[in-house]
């Protein structure tokens, strides 16, 4: 397992090469009260500088809706690769990677392995915002209920029984059908939005927890968000760099490296709590 370098020691060329950044949302973006200041002023510094920004999440669609209308990024994919969200001018666009009969299909298993879950695994409740999802579910294990390394792995079990994609992010255990991922994603969202073929040696990702492993694993330049000390004993794949500063704070200091880096915006200019 290759061991987490400081982003300090990150060089400047392999900064130089970089055309844009995909990133995770909770607890990489935001913290306890929303998105972070100086999250939010890092992408928009970014988006001055013409340096795309898409967002990858675990989060339902209807969560993700109005931050595709409100942040300065080009869009949010949702539900870990299975909605597409992105503006078109002052109306939002959703676009599926699945086609409707098999949204339709999955949506009843998805369902049926919930109920399961619920009955079965003790403590075990449905996310907050399930209402909101299209194509996966998620089981609260850290945003407002609690559930333990057991009861955790008990749900990725179940999931996988049904033959749903388990993952486990900072605050929700999610479960999918099908081939897309937060990989597919980034091979879907980066032509789809730019025009430019995704070639992951071109990208940065920033992450923070065991959802984001296959990102660390395949993006070169990968960077943790310092809260991601949590769930290092859990990665096989870690990042090739880690922040000083942990969630949005985190994500702002790999900003203003990208951004030092092109000459166009001074060092300061994204300051951690800006």
């Amino acid at each position: 397992m290759r061991t987490m370098k400081p982003l300090a020691d990150c060089p400047a060329e392999v900064w130089r090469a970089v055309r844009g950044v995909l990133t995770d949302i909770d607890d990489t973006l935001t913290g306890e009260a929303g998105i972070a200041p100086a999250a939010l002023s890092a992408l928009g510094h970014l988006r001055e500088a013409g340096v795309p920004v898409i967002a990858i999440t675990g989060r339902p669609a209807g969560w993700s809706e109005p931050f595709a209308m409100a942040w300065p990024v080009r869009g949010i994919v949702a539900e870990n690769g299975g909605v597409l969200l992105h503006r078109d001018g002052a109306r939002l666009c959703s676009e599926f990677s699945q086609d409707d009969a098999t949204r339709a299909a999955n949506f009843a298993r998805l369902q049926a392995c919930a109920r399961e879950i619920v009955a079965t695994v003790p403590d075990a409740r449905l996310a907050r915002d399930s209402a909101g999802r299209l194509t996966d579910i998620a089981i609260d294990h850290a945003e407002f209920a609690t559930l333990d390394d057991d009861a955790i792995a008990a749900v990725c079990d179940l999931m996988r029984a049904h033959g749903l994609v388990a993952t486990v992010s900072s605050i929700h255990v999610n479960g999918w059908i099908g081939e897309h991922s937060k990989w597919s994603a980034a091979h879907w969202a980066v032509p789809r939005l730019t025009g430019l073929d995704f070639d992951a040696r071109e990208w940065v990702y920033v992450g923070d927890s065991t959802n984001d492993q296959l990102m660390f694993e395949r993006v070169p330049l990968s960077v943790g968000v310092a809260n991601i000390a949590r769930f290092l004993p859990m990665l096989a794949h870690p990042p090739a760099y880690v922040t000083e500063a942990a969630r949005g704070d985190g994500f702002a200091e790999v900003a203003r490296a990208l951004l030092a880096s092109r000459g166009g915006v001074p060092a300061g200019a994204v300051r951690p709590g800006a």
